[in-house]
Parts: structure tokens; C-alpha cells; sequence
């Protein structure tokens, strides 16, 4: 699995052209493809600026003399390549599985140009086999979990290697959904934007219209 999630991110680095504005997701997969851009600079003497998702990408980044801009720094993005943890036959996604969907969907909003890389694995017909993640401001974070669990949606709050709630690089929590199905992700989207308390979720709907998928058989790309 790790040499097909390579694949994949090695070629999710062709797209990378000099001189561009590079969003740089967060992931395992989305490691292999920062590491193949350090290797495109260091070799080939790509000039690129990166704009992070993470302190953990930032810091991977850093390490390989990417040199980073805030995204606040930026008039655009030009490309932006991520990974996912559930993609549908529409390319819709579920994201959020490192912790990082806010950051990653206000990059992804302010890019020209928005792909994923993916192994085969995580290709589904329908959303809702991978938990959906909610990011939640933690005043009334309770009440919020009571609301989901009265909606069946069966919350559990995200935790951290000691056990305790998981904080986000932006200071709030994560309830993970556990949904089983999904039917319809463009009203489950619009509901989660109207909950209050709701900062945001992990239901990338319409925003890729480029896949990269590594499997056995090979890499392909699937377009919307």
C-alpha cells in the first residue's frame, strides 16, 4: 500500500510547474508527494512556494527547504494536491482523518486548481464507510454532541495518544460521525453549516475535479 500511495504522489508532482504557488496537504500519502517535490527541487531546480495545511506538513516542509507563505501572504493558490480518506463515483470526498479539514478546505477554497491522490482503497459508491468528520468550537461542545447523538448520528469525540480530547492546530475539537451511509452529502453538508458550533466538517462535495488513483493495476486518473 505504501509503494502505491508513492506512485501516486510521484505522479501528482508532474503537475507542479516552476514558479507555482503549491497548496501541500497533510497525510501519509500527501508526505510522499512533499518529499518527491523537496527531491524536484534539490535535482531539477524546481522554484516553487508552498502553503501548508498543518504544522505537521509545515514542518515536513521546513525539513526538505520548501520555502512557505502564509496563506494570508498569497494573491492565489495555482494547484493544491491533497489526499482523502473517501471518495465517491461522483469525486466527492470525505476528509479529516489527520485532523487537518479546516485548514485544508480553506486552502483548497482559495486554490485555482484542487486534486487528490488516493490508493484504490479508498474508492467507495457512496460516502459514509469512513467517519465524517466535524470540527467544533469547544464551548458547548457537549450540547453539539448531544444533538448528533439524538440525530443518530453516533458521535465520539476524536482523542489523543493520552486519551484526551484531540486539539485541532486551530484550538478546537473533532466529533466523528459514524454514519455508515451517506445519501445525499450536498444536504448533509448544508445542514452541518447551519449547526451552530459547527466550525466545519469533513464532506468535501464539487471541489476536485482530478483524482489520482494508485492500484494494483497501475495509476489512474479520474476526472469529474
Amino acid at each position: 500500500m505504501e509503494n502505491l500511495k508513492q506512485e501516486a504522489a510521484i505522479k501528482a508532482a508532474e503537475f507542479v510547474k516552476d514558479g507555482m504557488i503549491v497548496g501541500l496537504g497533510t497525510g501519509s500519502t500527501t508526505a510522499f508527494f512533499v518529499q518527491e517535490l523537496g527531491r524536484r527541487m534539490k535535482e531539477e531546480s524546481l522554484q516553487i512556494t508552498g502553503v501548508t495545511t498543518s504544522s505537521q506538513t509545515s514542518q515536513l516542509a521546513q525539513s526538505l527547504n520548501i520555502p512557505l507563505k502564509d496563506i494570508d501572504q498569497v494573491g492565489k493558490i495555482d494547484l493544491t494536491i491533497d489526499g482523502a480518506d473517501e471518495v465517491d463515483s461522483q469525486l466527492n470526498g470525505i476528509k479529516g482523518g489527520g485532523a487537518a479539514l479546516l485548514m485544508e478546505k480553506i486552502v483548497a477554497t482559495y486554490s485555482t486548481d484542487y486534486m487528490w491522490i488516493i490508493d484504490e482503497s479508498k474508492l467507495s459508491e457512496c460516502l459514509g464507510a469512513f467517519k465524517l468528520p466535524v470540527e467544533v468550537i469547544p464551548y458547548g461542545s457537549d450540547q453539539l454532541f448531544k444533538q448528533f447523538e439524538k440525530q443518530g448520528y453516533t458521535p465520539s469525540y476524536r482523542t489523543d495518544e493520552k486519551g484526551q480530547k484531540l486539539v485541532t492546530d486551530m484550538q478546537h475539537y473533532i466529533i466523528d460521525l459514524d454514519l455508515k451511509s451517506i445519501a445525499n452529502p450536498e444536504k448533509l453538508a448544508q445542514k452541518l453549516d447551519q449547526t451552530v458550533g459547527v466550525v466545519e466538517h469533513g464532506l468535501f462535495n464539487n471541489m476536485v475535479k482530478k483524482v489520482i488513483v494508485a492500484g494494483q493495476s497501475g495509476i489512474q486518473i479520474l476526472e469529474k
